[in-house]
């Protein structure tokens, strides 16, 4: 029978069609690929939680049908003719877009969890690392001001390799811009929640994905600035082996409460109707 091993797909390889197992990356333990996604891509034998594209996150995190997306046609530019060893940003751009079927890095809209209004960004790994870029900090922020004008909670789920290079300063300008538009949105009491899953690093961990109301991370998430085998050889010292890991940052009070992803939806629930006002 046909089947796929984890570690050998990158983001840039999708896995045969007709394949019938996955091989869990952590354990190693053979699934079926009918449980594996009927799991949320969680591993059944040592809830490894893989990696899910901004629909699939979005599907199983809102009410069925709510979801209404926003600025759909948001999409990157090229402000600095950047060019690098692959080619233009620009071709990089356009094969991008035809891979992942996506025009940024993130999915933004509205809907409902389990009736409550919300506005969601769900952040995509595939395009470009889930980087920060101009279109991409545009689109988070436009989401925030929208929650802002119809006072509705802002949720964001980051997974990201940082700052997007091929935009220079002008991607490291999102990092201010973004948190600008979430600290109107403490100023008027309006509730915003973070989901660190993994990965997220750089200038996305560095700006809006770390200053929720309630920071919220999926188990064993990578999470940081600088990556680890980068910060060893500055160093010149070997890390503790979960260093950067969700359950390390818990311990450390960087963010508040880890969640298994199959219980995401009703923690996001409960957390959202402490917001409520009150029925009179």
């Amino acid at each position: 029978m046909p089947w796929f091993e984890m570690e050998r797909v990158d983001v840039k390889t999708k896995p045969p069609k007709d394949a019938m197992w996955i091989k869990c990356k952590s354990c190693k333990a053979m699934i079926f690929k009918s449980v594996w996604i009927e799991n949320l891509h969680v591993c059944p034998e040592c809830d490894f939680h893989g990696k899910l594209t901004a629909r699939e996150r979005i599907d199983f995190t809102l009410d069925e049908g709510s979801f209404k997306e926003l600025n759909e046609s948001i999409a990157p530019a090229d402000p600095l003719k950047f060019e690098c060893g692959y080619g233009s940003y620009a071709e990089k751009i356009k094969a991008t877009n035809l891979k992942t079927a996506l025009k940024e890095a993130v999915i933004t809209g509205t809907g409902t969890i389990q009736g409550i209004n919300v506005v969601i960004a769900v952040m995509d790994f595939r395009f470009f690392g889930g980087s920060l870029g101009s279109a991409t900090g545009e689109k988070i922020l436009l989401a925030a001001d929208y929650a802002l004008k119809h006072s509705m909670p802002y949720i964001v789920v980051s997974s990201s390799g940082g700052a997007r290079m091929e935009e220079g300063i002008l991607s490291l300008m999102q990092m201010a811009k973004t948190c600008a538009g979430i600290a109107r949105l403490n100023v008027k009491g309006i509730p915003y929640i973070s989901i660190l899953t993994d990965p997220t690093y750089g200038g996305v961990t560095a700006s809006y994905s770390t200053v929720g109301d309630v920071n919220l991370a999926e188990p064993h998430a990578r999470i940081g600035f600088a990556g680890r085998r980068v910060i060893e050889q500055t160093i010149n010292e070997k890390l503790p082996d979960d260093f950067q890991q969700s359950e390390y940052l818990m311990e450390h009070g960087f963010i508040d409460k880890i969640v298994r992803r199959t219980e995401m939806k009703d923690t996001l629930a409960q957390i959202l109707s402490y917001c409520q006002p009150a029925k009179s």
